[in-house]
């Protein structure tokens, strides 16, 4: 031990041009493992959630070393069988993203119960039979909604603008959660601002969400929030159309131009990751959840626009009070 504390030890070391020694020992090699990802029907164009979810299993693949294989789900049908290819497949861990998968991880992980299995935005706790060998990754979307809904009330409250609104796209928890929050961070910012709220019942017709914020926006919205995946880009398309205010959700959406006045995120893609880093690093925690917050970087906002870029102070409070729990926001719309 002594010498090789002192780099006597000629497989370990070498002699520098100064006359000293330098180590030459390799990191301890990454543990090799494969990783499936199931998408929800929105797909991988959705340039929001499953989106950001593969962007996780790209990064681990680059970073951590890992075989990556994503499979996408075209129907609710779809979500039993691409589980169970996975699985009988001998991948390490299988990744199914959304709520409405809960039920398919649920059948599948009891199946395969030497099979790791992580779900997006479902509590693990709460699955059918209770299988161990699941992971929840959950986010407080209530929060980035709130800091959306507080510079939409802010923007509103400085242009005359008496309406904002929300279109969702299912009626399940994630969105609510964005939906309550928003509304509810509007209201603290500007306690006179009406909203509206509809649902698409739809994640990917985005014909669908542009006819609802258009109606919308006949109604006085000057702000649209869209919490609806793919289909929810043509709300944000009508709010250009019509010269109002789009926020987007779950990825940061400004690239779709100037009239996107912020996004309320979710890191997807860190979830991701960090879950993989977990069964490679024999840390996955079966049985529980992860919840990614403001407090851990794990939710907020995005890109504010020039629009809003002089409320920023203000949002910067309001992230420390969400931060440090002086403001809890809603997760369920009244």
């Amino acid at each position: 031990m002594i010498a090789a504390g002192c780099g006597s030890d000629d497989n370990n070391s070498s002699t520098s041009a100064s006359g000293g020694t330098t180590s030459t020992a390799a990191a301890p090699a990454k543990k090799s493992i494969k990783v499936g990802l199931v998408t929800d029907i929105g797909g991988l164009n959705d340039r929001s959630f499953n989106t950001l979810a593969n962007k996780g299993l790209e990064d681990a693949k680059s970073q951590l070393g890992i075989d990556g294989r994503v499979l996408t789900s075209k129907s609710n049908a779809d979500y039993v069988p691409n589980l169970s290819t996975l699985a009988q497949q001998k991948y390490d861990l299988v990744i199914g993203v959304g709520f409405l998968m809960a039920d398919a991880v649920g059948t599948v992980a009891k199946k395969f119960p030497n099979t790791k299995f992580a779900i997006i935005d479902v509590d693990a706790t709460g699955l059918k039979g209770k299988p161990t060998n699941v992971e929840g990754l959950l986010f407080k979307e209530q929060q980035s909604g709130y800091l959306a809904g507080y510079l939409a009330g802010l923007y509103a409250k400085d242009n005359n603008i008496t309406t904002i609104s929300s279109v969702g796209g299912q009626k399940i928890p994630p969105v609510d959660h964005y939906i309550a929050g928003y509304q509810a961070g509007a209201k603290a910012a500007n306690p006179s601002i009406k909203t509206l709220n509809a649902y698409s019942q739809d994640f990917v017709d985005q014909a669908k969400c542009k006819e609802i914020a258009l109606s919308q926006i006949a109604r006085g919205s000057g702000v649209v929030f869209q919490v609806a995946g793919q289909c929810g880009l043509g709300a944000l398309d009508a709010a250009k159309e019509k010269g109002k205010q789009g926020i987007g959700v779950d990825a940061d959406q400004a690239y779709l131009g100037s009239h996107i006045l912020t996004s309320a995120i979710k890191k997807v893609d860190v979830a991701v990751t960090d879950t993989i880093k977990q069964v490679q690093d024999d840390k996955f925690t079966g049985g529980a959840n992860t919840t990614f917050e403001v407090k851990n970087g794990g939710a907020g906002i995005g890109k504010v626009s020039a629009a809003g870029a002089k409320y920023q102070d203000q949002l910067d409070a309001v992230t420390k009070k969400l931060s440090d729990g002086t403001v809890v926001p809603p997760d369920t719309v009244k």
